[in-house]
């Protein structure tokens, strides 16, 4: 009896049962292996152990007892509290490691990971050299693992956690279901998962809910579900292994001009550019440092790709640690553009676009792509909501086009904009007549002419429910200039039957 459908799919869980203790030790806590460790959680507002350690485990405590029992067996127990979004850090940067074997990499929360290595095992060796490599560095990490290779992802999860060699043998625990329908298995002479396949599949159903014939269809290999890998892989790809870890950081970054260059003749042949470059350094204990450089435009330039990660290295706060030696490097091209060959104009436009963008790209990587931002329009009437300010390495496309204003005419709009608009004091000829004269951060000023008003009403919509949100307050905008030439942007918010008072605002500086 075959123990899965005949499938070319394989697929190898990792599960790491001393995640969390493990992470801790390899921190410099100081604590001897020998000493029983455990994390603690609260559940239901009451502490219960959380993870053990195995010195812990070797002595009878397991997760779910109170710290008060945990220590009436061992004294010497030492107690955290549980660090969930530290694991969760450290799960993924596991992850990110194991992308040296295969880009389907998956992250099974909370302390495994899944790795689809159809076609990949046989560049270590097959699967035992794989799996030796895996162990190695994961030693190397202090880390306890487990493993098991099955068809599907589910069947490798199960048998990595229960340790058996076939599917058929797993008891029903391995099916993950609620602990009141697990235990209606047991009580129903139901143990192994042998015992559920041998009835029919609507019995299940109908006897232990949808949720059990699901799960032990999963199982057995009958619904399989792809895992959805934690990096995209990339179209563009290039990668450097090396039979002896280098350890010389400029050794490594001349190995990166070499992929950039790589990459570059892959672009050429698809006949785009790359907007994003991850370059991603392995070293030998397992761990892989990380390195994104972006571009404002697409590009098939290797020198300005180094230049860009050369620029990002010297800016890092925490250089980039060799350790032992890298043993892989990769740069990756994920985000890809048209950009087809074209021919520069003799007066240099094209190539005075090209140097803008280029120093946009090295301000953007080195100073941080938030820091230097473009002004993208938008289609709206309210003044301070008609452009946002998006980094300028990201790929903007205006739904609005900036207002024009009439030749010979001066702007319809100011060059600053204040944030919020500030208040002024204002004297009219009459009350909702223009300003005659105003006062701002106490000084007068007095107007000498003025254009306006333009009439802006305030947003109104309809909510899910039907109703219409109440309208805000209309403002009467108006371009003045004071005596000494200066033009502002004030308006008056609200007219006289929408409030009794209505205040007046400075919103804009003309230039």
């Amino acid at each position: 009896m075959t123990d899965l459908p005949s499938t070319n799919r394989r697929y190898l869980a990792l599960w790491f049962p001393f995640l969390p203790t493990d992470r801790l030790r390899r921190t410099g806590c100081g604590l001897v292996p020998e000493t029983p460790l455990a994390f603690t959680e609260k559940v239901k507002a009451a502490l219960r152990l959380a993870a053990v350690d195995q010195a812990a485990t070797a002595l009878g405590l397991a997760a779910g007892m109170t710290p008060a029992d945990a220590r009436a067996r061992v004294p010497e127990l030492i107690v955290f509290d549980r660090d969930e979004a530290a694991d969760r850090v450290w799960l993924e940067r596991i992850a990110d490691g194991c992308i040296r074997y295969t880009p389907m990499v998956e992250v099974d929360s909370p302390d495994g990971i899944i790795l689809g290595v159809t076609g990949c095992a046989h560049l270590f060796g097959g699967e035992e050299g794989l799996v030796a490599d895996v162990e190695k560095r994961m030693a190397e990490l202090g880390m306890s693992m487990r493993h098991a290779f099955a068809a599907t992802p589910f069947a490798a999860h199960a048998l990595a956690r229960f340790q058996t060699t076939e599917v058929r043998q797993l008891p029903v625990a391995s099916l993950e279901l609620e602990p009141e329908a697990t235990q209606g298995l047991l009580r129903a002479g139901l143990k192994t998962i042998n015992d559920m396949a041998a009835r029919p599949m609507a019995a299940i159903a109908a006897r232990f809910g949808g949720e059990a014939a699901q799960a032990l269809r999963h199982l057995l290999g009958e619904i399989s579900r792809p895992i959805t890998p934690r990096i995209k892989p990339a179209p563009i790809l290039a990668e450097r292994r090396f039979a002896e870890p280098v350890a010389r950081t400029e050794y490594a970054l001349e190995t990166l001009g070499e992929l950039a260059a790589e990459t570059v003749r892959q672009l050429e042949q698809v006949e785009a550019g790359g907007r994003q470059f991850e370059a991603a350094f392995f070293r030998s204990d397992g761990l892989v440092r990380p390195l994104v450089v972006e571009t404002s435009q697409p590009t098939r330039n290797a020198a300005l790709v180094v230049r860009l990660f050369e620029e990002r290295i010297e800016g890092l706060s925490d250089p980039i640690d060799p350790g032992f030696g890298f043993d892989l490097i990769r740069l990756a091209v994920p985000v890809i553009e048209p950009l087809a060959a074209a021919q520069l104009k003799l007066e240099g436009g094209p190539a005075k676009d090209a140097e803008v963008a280029a120093l946009i790209d090295r301000l953007s990587t080195r100073l941080g792509r938030n820091r230097v931002r473009r002004l993208v329009p938008v289609d709206t009437h309210i003044p301070e909501q008609m452009q946002l300010a998006l980094p300028a390495v990201e790929s903007c496309v205006p739904v609005a086009a900036w207002p024009v204003p009439e030749p010979g005419e001066p702007p319809m709009r100011p060059l600053h904009l204040f944030d919020p608009p500030q208040p002024i004091e204002v004297i009219a000829e009459v009350p909702d007549g223009p300003p005659y004269r105003f006062r701002w951060r106490r000084v007068f000023h007095e107007v000498r002419r003025f254009e306006g008003p333009e009439r802006i009403a305030s947003l109104w919509w309809k909510r899910r429910d039907g109703e219409v949100d109440r309208p805000g307050l209309t403002r009467d905008y108006y371009r003045i200039e004071d005596a000494r030439g200066r033009r502002f942007w004030v308006f008056r918010h609200g007219l006289y039957d929408e409030k009794p008072d209505p205040g007046w605002y400075l919103h804009g500086l003309f230039a």
